[in-house]
C-alpha cells in the first residue's frame, strides 16, 4: 500500500493535536498546510480543522491534485455541492463516538414521539456549535437550537463529572429520552488530547482502502460499512 501525506489546516487545539499525534503505517508524514510546498504533487489527504479562512485555497488544491478532503470544522462553512474530488464530512473523528452516532442514526425511528433532550459540554474556549451534537439532533429530528450547551467549569466538574485535569479539553454528549414512566440516558465522554488523532489515523487507513467517488461523503456511513 502506498503511503499518504497528510496536510493539516488550522491553528487551534485540534489541528495541533493532529499535527503531533497522527501516525500509522498508511501515513508517510504529516505537514502543516502552510508547508504544502514540501509535499509531493500527487494525491494527498487534507484535514481541514480551521476557521475557514483557507477553505477556498484548500478546495482549489484538492481539485487540482484530486486529494481527499476531511472537513472537521464545525463552523458553518459552505463547500460547493458539485466538486471533482471526495470530501468527507466529519462532525467527529473518534471511532467509538462515530459508532454511537451510527447507532442513533439507525434506530432513531424507535424514539419518535418521545421527549428528547440533548446536552453537550466542551471546554470554555469552544465557541462554535459542536458538530456531533448537531448530527445527533438531526438524526433524532429535533432542532439544533434546542441543544443545551454547558461551558461553566464548575458545573462541568460537579454536575457532569468531568475531571478537573480535563476541563480544558473534553467533549461530552448526553441524549435523554423520556416519557412519564420511563427515562433513558445515553452518554459519550471524550477526555484528553489523544483520542482524535489516534482514531483519525485508523480512519485514514480505512479510507485508503476505499475507492471514494467525487462529492460529499458522511464519515459515519464510511466507518460502519
Amino acid at each position: 500500500m502506498n503511503k499518504i501525506e497528510v496536510l493539516v489546516v488550522g491553528r487551534g487545539k485540534l489541528a495541533n493535536e493532529l499535527l503531533e499525534g497522527l501516525s500509522g503505517d498508511t501515513i508517510s508524514r504529516v505537514v502543516r498546510w502552510e508547508n504544502q510546498s514540501e509535499t509531493s504533487n500527487g494525491s494527498n489527504i487534507v484535514v481541514h480543522a480551521g476557521s475557514g479562512r483557507e477553505l477556498a485555497d484548500v478546495i482549489e488544491y484538492c481539485s487540482k491534485t484530486n486529494s481527499i478532503l476531511f472537513e472537521l470544522s464545525t463552523a458553518d462553512l459552505a463547500i460547493p455541492e458539485t466538486i471533482n474530488f471526495p470530501v468527507i464530512i466529519c462532525p467527529n473523528v473518534n471511532l467509538q463516538v462515530l459508532y454511537f452516532m451510527a447507532m442513533i442514526k439507525q434506530f432513531s425511528r424507535y424514539f419518535k414521539g418521545r421527549k428528547i433532550r440533548i446536552t453537550e459540554s466542551h471546554q470554555l474556549s469552544k465557541k462554535t456549535k459542536p458538530g456531533t451534537a448537531i448530527y445527533l439532533a438531526k438524526s433524532l429530528g429535533i432542532s439544533e437550537y434546542d441543544i443545551i450547551s454547558e461551558r461553566n467549569p464548575e458545573r462541568q466538574q460537579n454536575v457532569i463529572g468531568i475531571p478537573i485535569e480535563h476541563l480544558d479539553r473534553h467533549a461530552y454528549h448526553q441524549i435523554l429520552l423520556s416519557d412519564p414512566e420511563v427515562e433513558i440516558k445515553l452518554e459519550t465522554k471524550v477526555l484528553g488530547k489523544t483520542a482524535y488523532a489516534n482514531s483519525l489515523s485508523e480512519i485514514i487507513a480505512l479510507v485508503a482502502k476505499k475507492e471514494l467517488g467525487s462529492g460529499h461523503h458522511d464519515i459515519v456511513d464510511i466507518v460502519v460499512v
